[in-house]
C-alpha cells in the first residue's frame, strides 16, 4: 500500500495535467482518433487525420462515406480495412440510434462498432475527465513492472489499477501511457532516467 501511494503521488507530480497526444477538436474527432489508434501509434494517427477530417468533417459525412474512398485516407494505419468498416458502422449507428450525437456513457459507447471498453474509457477520460482507467500496451507493461498488477488481461489489470489508485484515474491513465511510451519502453527502458526506479519490481531490470 505504501509503494502504491508513493507511485501514485510520483505519477501525479511528474505528469500533472497529462493529456493524450492525439490531436482532435471535438468529440467526433476524438472517437475517430481513438478508434484509429488501436495497435497504431498516435504519431501515425495524427498524420492521417487532417485530410480525413477535411473529407469527413462530421458524423453524418462519415456515415455516408464510401468504404473504398475511406480506406484510401487511412491505409497507412494498421488494420485499416477493419477500421474503415467500423468507422462507417459507428457513424451510421450514431446517426440512426443517437440522433447524430455521440453518446457519453459506457453502455451506449460500447454498443457502437469498433468501440470496446478501452476505447470507450479513453473517450470518457479525454472528453469528460471521467475517473476511469484504460489499459493499453503501455499501461499493461508499466503496471506489471511496478508490481501494481499480476493480471493476465488488460480488463483484469484495469480492475487492479482502479482498486489500487481509486481517484484521479484519468490523469494516472495518461501518465502511465506517456511514461510507458518514453521512459518505461518495452525495449531498452530508460531505467537511469526513471523517477520510479527504486520502486520497480521488474526482474528484467537490474
Amino acid at each position: 500500500m505504501k509503494d502504491t501511494k508513493e507511485i501514485k503521488e510520483l505519477f501525479l507530480h511528474n505528469f500533472n495535467g497529462a493529456r493524450s497526444e492525439l490531436k482532435f477538436k471535438n468529440l467526433y474527432e476524438l472517437i475517430v482518433c481513438v478508434m484509429l489508434s488501436a495497435q497504431c501509434t498516435d504519431k501515425r494517427v495524427n498524420l492521417i487525420t487532417p485530410a480525413l477530417f477535411e473529407a469527413y468533417p462530421d458524423v453524418v459525412s462519415l456515415a455516408n462515406a464510401n468504404l473504398s474512398s475511406l480506406k484510401l485516407f487511412i491505409n497507412s494505419c494498421s488494420f485499416f480495412n477493419n477500421k474503415a468498416a467500423n468507422l462507417i458502422k459507428m457513424a451510421k449507428s450514431v446517426v440512426e440510434n443517437f440522433n447524430g450525437q455521440i453518446p457519453l456513457n459506457e453502455k451506449d459507447l460500447t454498443s457502437l462498432a469498433g468501440v470496446g471498453q478501452k476505447t470507450a474509457h479513453v473517450v470518457l477520460i479525454e472528453h469528460n475527465e471521467a475517473n476511469l482507467m484504460a489499459v493499453d500496451t503501455h499501461v499493461f507493461r508499466v503496471s506489471h513492472r511496478l508490481g501494481l498488477s499480476k493480471a493476465k488481461t488488460p480488463e483484469a489489470t484495469e480492475i487492479d489499477l482502479t482498486k489500487a489508485f481509486k481517484t484521479e484515474l484519468n490523469t494516472l491513465h495518461q501518465a502511465m501511457v506517456l511514461f510507458g511510451r518514453y521512459t518505461c519502453k518495452a525495449v531498452k527502458p530508460k531505467c537511469d532516467e526513471c523517477f520510479l526506479a527504486k520502486l520497480c519490481k521488474s526482474k528484467t531490470i537490474s
